[in-house]
């Protein structure tokens, strides 16, 4: 007898082995029919899959995310068999879900149109309409490799080659189309139904560039149409929130072919970064960091102690100088200790914390770029923290409280909390590990932070504490971290002396709130659609007159607000109203002041708020304080 213990702890009890399908035909018809695989031990399997001895079993429906990943995973084999029924001659290589959907990459004599992505995305829907079962099957390592060259598709005999020899594979067929997958899979094509083509992009095949260029082809897939609709309405609104078409609508920021991977920030832009900076100065001040700098080029020698130069060589930039080598930093931490070891220190110089908006360097691939989110020279809020392993927890708490700060007064409020602990290559001792994962874990607790654990996804030297904020459309970006290292005041031999005399090491805490700056004031304009909030607009008042006869008195306006300390742009020009209303308003400033004879005579101005409200009439020093509550709030 074969006893299967479901998740609600009842048992079902069968003669002989048994399916999973059959376990949930058992349990009623409705989960029979929306069965997309099961759970054993932890592992999904198909639901062809046989149990032949007592286990506990969990059904899998397009409710849980490991169904989610079965439709995603299965609509990218629905796609490589559509493209094969369209295109015979493609070869199909790899197809790996990702975040939000799939991709499968293909090589074809010729590059696939936006016309073939809406005929093969036809072909998909009529493969699903005919709900062919996915079935799988076994062969011997070198039968695979026969038969899939057999079949033309050498792309598939080589990764089927790279498996050891007396390995066997799997391989699932639907309909006329069969593939090499570990699995698994729904079991029938009529299962996919939610699905949409995206877009077609080059990759070379195993990422290597002197390999051949392939053609990704992307796609999204969910389990109702309602996620689906939602998601792609989603993607619409991201479209016209993305940085890199708001920096050049607002004249912030352009990348050039010149210097690729680096911004030219225009006099907008860059006042928007002086304002993120200087914020950010202000925080280090106000919470016992002492602000540093360190050079931008270091010899190779500590890179070679650190042990970025064997690890990290190919990301960074190095130059030569009278026959020594030297490497533009990729990160500030070396230089920090440096400072730190300039001197004596003692346990009651500790915690002792450094602050650098130090810039950074790293040969990050050209396909890799992305705007300002992914660069290759840009500015980190860098800080270190020299500490005993006594004070980490208080560290953490203080860090957390300031974070959450911060990243309220940038509008976030949404924070995701997440632990990496000890992978398996690491240095150290178990106790010293139980020590600092402890220390993070009760920091977190301490701050009345719900958080979940990385098992094993720590750096070989020490745990860490990742801050991932949530945007307006609900999209995650990781910036904030705190990492306990003990490895490089090893490497580097940093000391302090206790209170026993004796010299110790000290812990060094890696944190950063907003990470890169570049990535994050795009993650800023896309979060607020360019329309940012008053702090932090670049121009937070347009000034316009409406005919000549105004001028000196919005030249007067203009100066009395920037005398107070607003940034203020004037509008001159020989323009009727209406047009330098709407062009101002495209600019999403936040504040529009229109003086015609009257606002001139009586001393006030016409007021509209950005999102085209009219404030109506008032004195320049009611709107001074109703600009001035905004700036103060951080609204």
């Amino acid at each position: 007898m074969i006893h299967i213990t479901l998740p609600d702890g009842s048992q079902r009890e069968f003669p002989g082995p048994v399916t999973v399908a059959e376990v949930a035909a058992s349990i009623g018809s409705g989960l029979a029919k929306a069965a997309l695989g099961g759970k054993i031990a932890g592992k999904v399997v198909d639901t062809s899959h046989l149990i032949t001895a007592d286990s506990p079993l969990s059904i899998v429906t397009a409710k849980d995310a490991d169904g989610l990943d079965l439709i995603r995973h299965s609509t990218a084999h629905l796609l490589a068999y559509a493209v094969k029924e369209l295109f015979p001659d493609a070869q199909v290589t790899i197809g790996p879900v990702i975040e939000h959907g799939f991709f499968y990459d293909f090589s074809y004599k010729r590059p696939f149109t936006p016309d073939d992505l809406v005929a093969i995305e036809k072909k998909m829907i009529e493969l699903s309409n005919k709900d062919e079962a996915v079935v799988r099957r076994v062969l011997p390592r070198d039968e695979a490799v026969a038969y899939f060259k057999g079949m033309g598709e050498h792309y598939k005999a080589e990764i089927i080659a790279s498996i050891p020899s007396n390995e066997d594979v799997s391989l699932y067929r639907e309909g006329a189309f069969e593939d090499l997958c570990r699995g698994p899979h729904v079991p029938s094509t009529g299962k996919l139904k939610h699905f949409k083509l995206m877009k077609v992009a080059g990759a070379y095949w195993r990422g290597d560039h002197r390999n051949e260029m392939l053609q990704r082809v992307y796609g999204t897939a969910w389990a109702t149409k309602d996620e689906l609709q939602q998601h792609l309405t989603m993607l619409e609104e991201a479209e016209k929130r993305d940085h890199r078409k708001l920096g050049r609508e607002l004249d912030l920021f352009h990348i050039d072919e010149h210097s690729p991977g680096t911004v030219f920030w225009h006099p907008k832009g860059w006042t928007l970064w002086q304002e993120v900076e200087q914020y950010m100065r202000r925080v280090y001040r106000d919470n016992g960091y002492q602000e540093v700098k360190g050079p931008q080029i270091l010899d190779q020698s500590l890179w070679e102690k650190t042990g970025h130069w064997d690890k990290y060589r190919e990301n960074m930039f190095v130059t030569e100088s009278e026959k020594r080598d030297y490497a533009l930093k990729p990160m500030n931490c070396p230089g920090h200790i440096i400072i730190f070891k300039q001197g004596i220190k003692s346990y009651r110089d500790l915690p002792l914390r450094f602050g650098e908006f130090g810039q950074c360097h790293r040969n990050e691939p050209s396909g890799g770029l992305h705007g300002i989110m992914r660069v290759r020279a840009f500015t980190q809020d860098d800080g270190h923290i020299f500490c005993t392993e006594d004070q980490i927890q208080a560290e953490v708490v203080a860090f957390t409280t300031l974070l959450q700060k911060v990243y309220r007064d940038f509008g976030f409020t949404d924070i995701i909390y997440k632990l990496s602990t000890r992978p398996d290559k690491r240095i150290g001792t178990e106790e010293s590990w139980d020590r600092a994962e402890n220390a993070l874990a009760e920091g977190l607790r301490a701050s009345n932070c719900d958080f979940e654990y990385l098992p094993g996804e720590g750096a070989f030297y020490g745990p860490k504490i990742e801050y991932t904020l949530k945007d307006a459309l609900g999209r995650p970006w990781q910036c904030g971290t705190i990492q306990v290292d003990p490895n490089l005041p090893e490497r580097l031999d940093a000391e302090f002396v206790g209170d026993d005399g004796v010299r110790h090491r000290p812990i060094m805490l890696h944190r950063a709130i907003v990470g890169s700056l570049e990535r994050f004031i795009g993650i800023l304009i896309e979060q607020h659609a360019g329309a940012l909030p008053v702090w932090l607009a670049p121009v937070q008042v347009d000034v316009l007159n409406i005919t000549d006869s105004q001028a000196d008195y919005v030249q007067d306006v203009a100066n009395l607000l920037r005398n107070q300390g607003l940034r203020v742009a004037i509008d001159l020009r020989n323009e009727k109203i209406t047009y330098k209303i709407r062009e101002h308003s495209m600019q999403k400033t936040p504040y529009i002041l229109v003086a015609g004879d009257k606002e001139k005579s009586a001393g006030t101005v016409s007021v509209r708020a950005r999102g085209n409200k009219d404030l109506g009439v008032m004195p320049i020093a009611d709107f001074l304080k109703l600009i001035q509550l905004d700036v103060q709030t951080k609204v």
